[in-house]
């Protein structure tokens, strides 16, 4: 549930970010943002997505610093998935398996 409420989240904000036409340095971070959450809501390559989730919403929270709450939020869930994994729904579980310590 979790993967797929920042997949989500971070989806629609790409897109609504992207319409809005904003710099060049913003739209590459917001279609960034957006291939990420893509990512999460199938569940590929989740500890990566999560990863890359936290360095773009901590250089999204510094470039931006008008309303850095929500950029620190979905870093902070972004650096919580990396850490839990996909899940058994994802394509990760499908590819690679379950894998015991």
């Amino acid at each position: 549930m979790l993967r797929l409420a920042v997949g989500i989240a971070l989806a629609s904000h790409a897109v609504m970010a992207l319409r809005s036409g904003s710099p060049f340095g913003a739209t590459v971070l917001n279609a960034l943002a957006g291939v990420v959450g893509m990512l999460l809501l199938v569940g590929l390559w989740t500890p990566v997505a999560g990863a890359i989730l936290a360095i773009l919403a901590g250089l999204t929270a510094v470039m931006h610093p008008a309303d850095p709450w929500n950029c620190i939020f979905l870093g902070a869930l972004g650096a919580a998935l990396a850490l839990v994994g996909p899940g058994a729904w994802s394509v990760d579980a499908y590819l690679f398996g379950w894998k015991r310590i």
